[in-house]
């Protein structure tokens, strides 16, 4: 089933889907222009294919569904989402994947400010944030659990791989990093460490499905080493207002 956007209002854009969704698992959704929530709740088994720029919260509170995107996409997508899979063939706003508790987003391109503010994990609920590119300030900020990988693929002279400030306030979860990177960015409370066994084994299978989606060579991504950056420590304000 295919639905035209267009420019119509986003409720009636979602109702379609809605009832387009309680009759088939998939959906398309063509001429997108801003239109906001697409893909919103959506559960398990469920995929919306997105064509155009889908407005603010898409996919927010994704519940196992599938939302792809060709094309680019605008602020606090998957926010808070509990599960599934977001996949964006461009690149995103701000607040991508903004507490997000579980599930996996790909991004082809670049994320703008604070992608992955405030992730968070619990149990078997691991959320994940893979960048083909590179990253705007406060990547991380805030974040409790889950693992940003940041690719740095297509810089061109002069790009950062990511703005200031990043894993600002960090105090669980790890971001890989491909690459150099300015560590002058980099919060204080965070340390730089060499990947594990068990953190490579994790890296490649989020890389293996980055190349699968976006058509990137997996041993060419994977020549250039990572670094691990994690929280010092789980109280990174701990003496900020108070002496101990």
């Amino acid at each position: 089933m295919i639905i035209e956007a267009g420019l119509n209002h986003y409720e009636l854009v979602n109702d379609l889907i809605k009832k387009q969704l309680e009759l088939k698992n998939r959906v398309t959704v063509k001429d997108v222009n801003g239109q906001r929530y697409i893909g919103c709740a959506l559960d398990a088994g469920k995929t919306i294919e997105v064509h155009g720029t889908p407005g603010n919260d898409m996919a927010c509170y994704l519940n196992g569904g599938r939302v792809v995107v060709y094309g680019n996409c605008q602020d606090a997508v998957g926010n808070t989402m509990n599960g599934g899979e977001i996949v964006v063939h461009g690149h995103s706003g701000d607040a991508m994947g903004y507490g997000m508790r579980d599930g996996q987003i790909y991004i082809k391109d670049n994320v703008a400010c604070r992608g992955g503010i405030h992730m968070k994990e619990f149990r078997q609920l691991h959320p994940v944030l893979v960048i083909g590119k590179n990253a705007g300030s406060f990547l991380g900020e805030y974040m409790a659990g889950g693992t940003i990988v940041l690719l740095g693929l297509g810089l061109k002279k002069g790009e950062k791989l990511f703005g200031t400030h990043c894993a600002s306030g960090m105090h669980g979860g790890k971001i890989f990093v491909r690459g150099s990177f300015p560590k002058e960015n980099l919060s204080d409370n965070i340390k730089i460490s060499a990947l594990d066994e068990r953190d490579k084994k994790e890296l490649e299978a989020y890389v293996k499905k980055y190349c699968k989606y976006f058509g990137e060579d997996f041993k060419r991504v994977m020549a250039k080493p990572f670094k691990k950056l994690s929280a010092a420590t789980s109280r990174p304000y701990a003496n900020l207002y108070t002496p101990n």
